[in-house]
């Protein structure tokens, strides 16, 4: 268990606290800007939310620069970031800002990779996350956050930001889980002679 490995399974633990600030109905206070109210609950869970997405970087520069990739960070580092978004997704589904298809989509695309990666797993293989995959992370993470502040400050001009941010990673999720599969469909059995 290596510092990059340790810093991926905080990540796994902040899921519950991110998921507790976005839905517990105790009002720890709410911040008005302009006449949108943010609740501090949905604030904190924001900035646990950013710290937790930002590991993922971490350790991964981590692992790398120590010489210390293993199979199971490759593994784990995924998964993380797969039950972090899903968690906060459903939360804000729950909380009318999240569309469910949107929602569905996106978890529908993160457990056929991750039944990909099991597969391949299976027959000693690793698939890394890829470009495209990091890509989906990143758009997924910005569109997250700027739904979990209620599209601000792009809401003071009437704009649907985040909800554009969301769509777009709603695709960039789609083309990102074909990818996956075409460039590894001799993982199950496709493009074998």
């Amino acid at each position: 268990m290596n510092l990059a490995n340790r810093i991926t399974i905080a990540r796994i633990f902040l899921v519950p606290i991110v998921m507790f600030f976005l839905l517990v109905h105790y009002n720890f206070g709410r911040v008005s800007l302009a006449g949108h109210v943010l609740t501090v609950n949905e604030i904190v869970a924001a900035l646990i939310f950013v710290v937790a997405a930002s590991t993922d970087g971490l350790d991964g520069y981590i692992a790398r620069k120590r010489r210390i990739v293993t199979n199971f960070g490759k593994f784990l580092d995924p998964l993380a970031d797969k039950l972090l978004i899903s968690a906060v997704l459903i939360s804000l589904v729950e909380m009318h800002r999240v569309e469910a298809w949107e929602a569905i989509v996106i978890i529908s695309r993160e457990f056929a990779v991750t039944g990909l990666r099991l597969v391949a797993a299976a027959e000693g293989t690793v698939i890394a996350a890829s470009r495209m995959g990091k890509l989906k992370t990143v758009t997924q993470i910005v569109a997250v956050v700027a739904l979990m502040m209620n599209n601000l400050p792009f809401a003071y001009v009437g704009i649907p930001v985040a909800a554009w941010i969301m769509y777009l990673a709603v695709l960039i999720t789609v083309i990102s889980g074909i990818d996956y599969f075409v460039k590894n469909r001799h993982v199950i059995g496709f493009g074998k002679t």
